[in-house]
């Protein structure tokens, strides 16, 4: 059953955006109004789909990784593929529960062609369900390793763009840890991770340098910026990738010198392929 928008317009809100759909996300009250915290919100909405509605113009598949509730799948849906004759939206999310609550607001919504699949990175990269090419590929928030996984999809999907907001990577800053001993006699670089606050921070972003090398070295565009106001969010870092054709040739190379020069070379199959 379609659910009509009734609510009196507000300015901030797009013509013909989904009312029922803000009310799910809580950015509009019950009673279908804004207040100045969701006012704040939507403007974060609004400033993310931004970067991703020009990447989705002559797209036809959009794949939602780490998806949750998929409140970015069903924001890109509303705005910008509802009204076009073509177009699927995807979400993949491990919790079974998650993607029946998304399926039955989807079927609310009369969104028909948004899919979700209860399925890990491991069973999309093989799904028939997904086409064999995706043009668009995102991953919001998706925590630790799960960015990682978002880009071997996207890579194994030969995607047209990868965006990225990665979230608490621990990965890279346990292995420094692990190994700190040993490399504050190998490297006076090693001052750079000797305290716990420098290697948790150092290990995060030198964990999105590497993605981005690894996106260059397969022939992506890179370019890196803020999501939102530091004030908003401290994870903020927006990756957004484009293919371009030609890989960076000295891309791969710099990434084998970073984790030689900072002692991470077990993580090279992570991050070199």
């Amino acid at each position: 059953m379609k659910i009509q928008n009734s609510s009196a317009a507000i300015p901030e809100i797009r013509p013909g955006q989904s009312i029922e759909l803000l009310k799910e996300l809580h950015i509009l009250t019950r009673d279908g109004k804004l207040n100045q915290d969701s006012r704040r919100k939507l403007k974060q909405v609004y400033h993310l789909v931004q970067f991703i509605e020009p990447l989705l113009e002559g797209s036809e598949t959009l794949v939602d990784h780490g998806a949750g509730k998929s409140y970015l799948g069903f924001i890109l849906y509303d705005l910008c593929i509802k009204n076009r004759a073509s177009g699927q939206v995807f979400g993949i999310e491990t919790r079974q529960e998650l993607v029946d609550k998304s399926r039955q607001l989807a079927e609310r919504l009369d969104f028909p062609r948004m899919q979700f699949l209860a399925c890990t990175v491991e069973d999309a990269l093989s799904s028939t369900e997904i086409p064999a090419r995706v043009d668009v590929v995102t991953a919001l928030h998706a925590c630790n390793t799960a960015t990682d996984d978002a880009i071997r999809f996207a890579l194994a999907r030969d995607a047209r763009h990868v965006v990225l907001v990665p979230c608490c990577q621990a990965e890279v800053a346990a292995a420094m840890r692990a190994k700190k001993n040993e490399s504050l006699g190998k490297t006076p670089l090693s001052e750079l991770w000797r305290h716990p606050i420098h290697t948790r921070e150092l290990g995060s972003h030198l964990t999105n340098v590497l993605r981005c090398l690894l996106l260059e070295s397969h022939g992506y565009d890179v370019t890196v910026t803020e999501l939102v106001g530091w004030e908003h969010s401290m994870k903020n870092e927006l990756i957004i990738a484009s293919k371009r054709g030609n890989p960076r040739k000295n891309a791969r190379e710099r990434a084998e010198a970073i984790l030689h020069e900072f002692n991470l070379g077990e993580l090279a199959p992570r991050f070199i392929y």
